[in-house]
């Protein structure tokens, strides 16, 4: 009977938790449908009271939406395929190969992890400018393609593999590069998923390095793009909720599709192999 009070309160604890974090989110998609004067008014009420698409349909002629999610969406998918597919290679390397510096690669990779980005900002900045790089996908590219929390994720999941699979691949006439894809690569399906997602999310979100190095509006994305709702007096609520809630829907699809293979991803690269 204990037992099943403490389960309900915390069940209770949970939902009411849940409300919380969703109940913004709710609120932002409801305010899109609503104009600047019922969203700035002083009485608030969460269904809009004068019910408006102008804001989506707006959105293109306010400004270059599709454009800034298209780039978006492409320096997003970009990344994300490049982390997962060296973060495969490296971990496979580093759990399943003996050489001489294999464990001071490692603790380098681990070490990349304890330093926070904010603090090479300035380095990596100076860095890409003396290359020419300013203004170029490039440098959007390149800083975020080997992430050592992938590599981290993988070495420890792949490291779970029995040796003796690979052996008798080995055996069988397989090359090391027809094991990595066919063997290794579907077994590691639930990291990747892992690591797709939280690399996505990063990319997806991120603002001050795009903001930094982008400065033609044709290249722009559309974190930094949403800002142009912003104006010096005033700002337009209505669309800028209208374009938040549409670039969260590359976030939710990706969810979607990896959420199955997510928490047993996360599980798998947290255990010692």
């Amino acid at each position: 009977m204990k037992k099943q009070t403490l389960r309900a309160a915390l069940y209770i604890v949970l939902a009411v938790v849940g409300i919380i974090t969703v109940l913004p989110f709710v609120w932002m998609i409801l305010s899109s449908f609503k104009t600047n004067e019922e969203i700035s008014a002083l009485h608030q009420t969460l269904l809009p009271q004068n019910f408006t698409l102008e804001n989506y349909t707006s959105l293109q002629s306010n400004f270059n939406f599709l454009q800034y999610f298209g780039n978006s969406v492409m320096i997003a998918v970009i990344v994300t395929v490049l982390v997962v597919y060296i973060s495969c290679l490296c971990g496979f390397v580093l759990s399943k190969y003996e050489f001489k510096g294999k464990n001071l690669i490692f603790g380098f990779v681990m070490m990349t992890m304890m330093i926070p980005w904010s603090v090479t900002i300035i380095s990596r900045y100076t860095m890409f400018m003396k290359s020419g790089l300013l203004d170029s996908y490039l440098s959007l590219i390149l800083p975020v393609m080997v992430s050592g929390f992938g590599i981290f994720m993988m070495k420890q999941d792949i490291s779970s593999m029995p040796d003796e699979l690979l052996e008798a691949a080995r055996i069988d006439g397989a090359n090391e590069f027809r094991i990595f894809h066919q063997i290794v690569l579907p077994m590691s399906k639930n990291s990747i998923s892992a690591i797709a997602i939280f690399q996505f999310l990063w990319v997806w979100e991120d603002y001050l390095w795009p903001y930094l190095m982008i400065d033609s509006d044709k290249k722009q994305l559309l974190a930094v793009g949403l800002t142009m709702f912003n104006g010096r007096y005033s700002t337009d609520y209505g669309g800028l909720f209208a374009a938040t809630v549409i670039s969260i829907v590359p976030v939710i699809i990706v969810y979607t599709i990896f959420q199955k293979r997510f928490v047993a991803g996360v599980a798998a690269g947290s255990v010692k192999g």
